[in-house]
């Protein structure tokens, strides 16, 4: 098991140790699962499901070709997807730091005053629990509604809420997980319950974390979509797909899913890329 302590003691170039052959395999592997997705998706779309909530003239089905959505993408613009993805990005951003934020000081507070581990355990799983659709229109009563163009705050709340439970479960889990004859290391030189805290087992629940990070990031994205769909504002991907609903633009409706998606997962490879970057150890120890 490769730690903090053994990775900057070890020579540094066993933290290199990885074959370009299988990361050239891997990102082949992925280009490949893209390219067989949309041209299942193709196939399905212009034959099986080409029917399938159609107009009476045979138009405008429920499913469109990959090529419709690029057409539709290139009618609306850049400047539509901005304009909506601009305010969504905020709103997950602030629900993503705020959860997070509320997330580590509960892990803070259940792992140095272990009375209130219980407390702070049930806190985090509460909001795990609650069906955030549900309490939607609650939460907009209570935190007013938007001015126009301005990031609703119960899409804020939402993915908040999101986001909560995730990193305080990697937290926790990643402080408790820290290897014992490390800490016994500490205590054998003196140190006490702080100095291991802050020493030892914080720097190796880093992984953790991060990784809880690379999920909650999508999360965040996706409870402020949610958010917005009760939150009042006028603005944003949530309105702009019941909008295109409304109106029965099928292939503006999966346009603004695709992009959403793909926001979604820039913030999981982002997160990725820094925990790999913050955390060295943890992709050595685990290859």
């Amino acid at each position: 098991m490769i730690t903090p302590l053994t990775y900057f003691l070890v020579p540094q170039n066993l933290a290199a140790m990885t074959s370009q052959r299988s990361k050239l395999r891997g990102r082949l592997t992925g280009l490949a699962g893209i390219g067989l997705t949309i041209a299942i998706w193709w196939l399905l779309a212009a034959t099986v499901f080409a029917s399938v909530g159609a107009r009476p003239d045979g138009s405008g089905g429920a499913i469109p070709t990959p090529l419709q959505v690029i057409q539709q993408f290139t009618e609306d613009g850049f400047g539509f997807y901005y304009r909506n993805g601009i305010v969504t990005v905020m709103e997950a951003g602030l629900g993503f730091l705020w959860g997070n934020l509320i997330a580590l000081v509960l892990a803070a507070i259940a792992l140095t005053v272990p009375k209130l581990d219980s407390l702070a355990s049930q806190m985090a799983i509460i909001s795990y629990l609650i069906p955030i659709v549900a309490i939607g229109p609650i939460v907009r009563l209570v935190v007013g509604s938007p001015s126009p163009g301005e990031p609703a705050g119960a899409a804020v709340v939402l993915a908040s809420l999101s986001v909560l439970f995730t990193t305080y479960i990697g937290a926790v889990t990643g402080v408790r997980s820290t290897d014992r004859k490390i800490l016994d290391v500490v205590t054998a030189y003196g140190g006490n319950s702080i100095d291991k805290l802050f020493k030892v087992q914080l720097l190796s629940a880093l992984p953790s974390v991060f990784a809880a990070f690379k999920i909650a990031a999508p999360a965040a994205f996706l409870g402020a979509i949610l958010g917005e769909y009760v939150g009042g504002t006028d603005v944003g991907f949530g309105p702009a797909m019941v909008n295109a609903q409304q109106s029965l633009e099928v292939a503006r409706v999966w346009g603004v899913a695709l992009v959403s998606g793909l926001l979604a997962g820039l913030g999981y490879w982002l997160f990725g890329i820094l925990g790999r970057v913050f955390t060295p150890w943890a992709e050595v120890s685990a290859r």
